[in-house]
């Protein structure tokens, strides 16, 4: 949505590809050469959710009621529309990209810009895509798994395949005064909504693992090869990383 994160990642993604490696059987049959610096900017992670993330999403969970969430979701997942529809696009997938642009047009019209879903009512569900699952389904290699600090998981192909995505935003080109107030805006929004929708997930998986960093690692990669191959494993429910 904004070129900025885009440059960020991908100097992120230079720093991890420096970082020191490890020679653990387990973490290599993970593809996570980069294990020590993933595992250190996991746990800052972990703080930084524990003191500031989680507490702001467990207040706007309290005040903000169930309706008005699932209003802002919907929105936010509306504005996403046109980059899902380009990586259908990309797949080959015309009638999932005809049946996302007219969820689109549905939507945005009657569904007052997005804050009610009608077009799964009518029979117009969401289709998660996006370019990392774009680039899996040409082939490319997943790459090295890498844990950057605001990204979370994000192994080469995925973190390429944010970069594509935020070229095919239209808000990225539309020139509009107010424009990078709405973008980051947005951004802001999109962290406090998979954050608050995740609540209980992310404490469940927690409290159940002996590893938090080697489950969520598992699970996204579990979750994301089941996207790419268009399979749908236990995992189909997996919060977002």
């Amino acid at each position: 949505m904004t070129r900025i994160p885009s440059i960020f990642a991908v100097l992120l993604a230079a720093l991890g590809l420096a970082a020191c490696t490890t020679r653990s059987p387990e973490a290599l049959a993970e593809h996570d050469p980069f294990e020590p610096t993933n595992r250190f900017w996991f746990d800052a992670s972990q703080k930084a959710d524990k003191y500031f993330a989680k507490p702001v999403a467990q207040g706007y969970v309290a005040v903000v009621p169930a309706p008005a969430r699932e209003g802002l979701h919907n929105v936010l997942n509306n504005i996403n529309q046109p980059v899902v529809f380009g990586n259908e696009i990309l797949q080959g997938s015309p009638k999932r990209a005809a049946s996302t642009l007219g969820r689109f047009v549905v939507n945005s019209t009657v569904g007052v810009a997005g804050l009610v879903d009608v077009a799964t009512k009518i029979g117009l569900p969401d289709d998660d895509q996006d370019g990392g699952v774009t680039f899996g389904k040409w082939g490319l290699p997943e790459g090295p798994y890498l844990f950057l600090p605001l990204l979370g998981p994000a192994p080469p192909r995925d973190l390429l395949g944010r970069v594509a995505d935020n070229y095919m935003q239209p808000i990225t080109w539309i020139k509009f005064p107010g424009q990078h107030t709405l973008t980051y805006s947005i951004l802001g929004a999109n962290f406090l909504d998979q954050r608050a929708q995740n609540l209980d997930t992310l404490d469940q998986i927690e409290r159940t693992s002996v590893d938090f960093y080697a489950t969520t690692r598992s699970l996204y990669r579990q979750h994301r090869n089941a996207q790419i191959n268009g399979n749908q494993p236990a995992t189909q429910n997996l919060p977002n990383f």
